[in-house]
This record gives C-alpha cells, sequence and structure tokens, in this order.
C-alpha cells in the first residue's frame, strides 16, 4: 500500500514506525527522511546518499540504503531498474508506470500503465506471465534519434 509522504505529522508517523519495528529515530534517519520528501522524479540511491552528504559529510552509504529499504518496506518508496541496471526509487504515491529507454542518447521516459497494458495482458494471456511493470523497462531509439539515423 503506498502512502503519502506529506503533511505536518508526517515524520512523527513514520518516527512511530521505525520505533514499532524495533529501530530508532535517530538524526540521521530525520535527514535521510527530508532529503527524501524533496525528492522529485526517479533517484538513484546514490543520489540520495551524496544529497545526504551535502547536508551531512558523515552519512554513511549503509544506513542511507537501510533506511530507503524500510520506508520502502512501509509503503512509502518503491524502487525500480532502469535499462543500465541501476536502481531508482521513487517518492510514492507516484501512478504505476514503466519506462523507455533511448540506447542512442540515453534519455529515458516514463510510459502510464495502461499504455503498455496490450503488452502486459498478451504476456499473461498467451504466457501465463505476470509482469511488474515498475520494472518494466523497454530499450529503443527515440524519435529524435530513428529520424536522425534516416
Amino acid at each position: 500500500m503506498a502512502r503519502r509522504m506529506t503533511g505536518t505529522a508526517f515524520p512523527e508517523t513514520v518516527r512511530d514506525q521505525l520505533r514499532a519495528r524495533g529501530l530508532r529515530w535517530t538524526p540521521q534517519r530525520r535527514l535521510i527522511l527530508d532529503v527524501i520528501t524533496s525528492a522529485r522524479g526517479h533517484v538513484t540511491g546514490s543520489e540520495f546518499v551524496d544529497r545526504c552528504r551535502e547536508r551531512d559529510p558523515d552519512t554513511t552509504p549503509s544506513t542511507v540504503y537501510r533506511t530507503l529499504d524500510v520506508l520502502e518496506e512501509l509503503g512509502y518508496l518503491a524502487h525500480s531498474h532502469a535499462a543500465d541496471g541501476r536502481e531508482e526509487y521513487h517518492v510514492l504515491p507516484v501512478a504505476e508506470h514503466a519506462h523507455l529507454h533511448c540506447s542512442a542518447c540515453g534519455g529515458s521516459w516514463e510510459v502510464a500503465a495502461d499504455e503498455v497494458g496490450g503488452l502486459v495482458g498478451s504476456l499473461r494471456r498467451d504466457h501465463g506471465f505476470v509482469v511488474d511493470v515498475a520494472h518494466l523497462t523497454i530499450a529503443g531509439r527515440c524519435r529524435n534519434c530513428e529520424a536522425a539515423r534516416a
């Protein structure tokens, strides 16, 4: 279940959920939460680490990644994989979507789940295969790169 990462009571809600799991509410976790709530679009774990280190140089990658994992388990984040395999995070709620990746220019675009619904439905019907749309990246060439080839 996706949860919204906004509102004045949000940090306290996360704090309470962490404590219910036996985890501490540390200044580092608060910093990570602040960085995450200001994120827009797709952000990699290493980008989160860099953003945290801009504010606190002592931030350790392991703390950031453990916190990202916990926030995903709690339903505040989701991860997907780009065409190059790197893990990217989305702050929820976000509409489920797939990605297009141009192998020529490296561009990446979000595609609404209903736009790939035909493919997803065919794979399920014909192969009994259930697609995890959040992890679906279709590689090819974008309109501009394809036009440049012609």
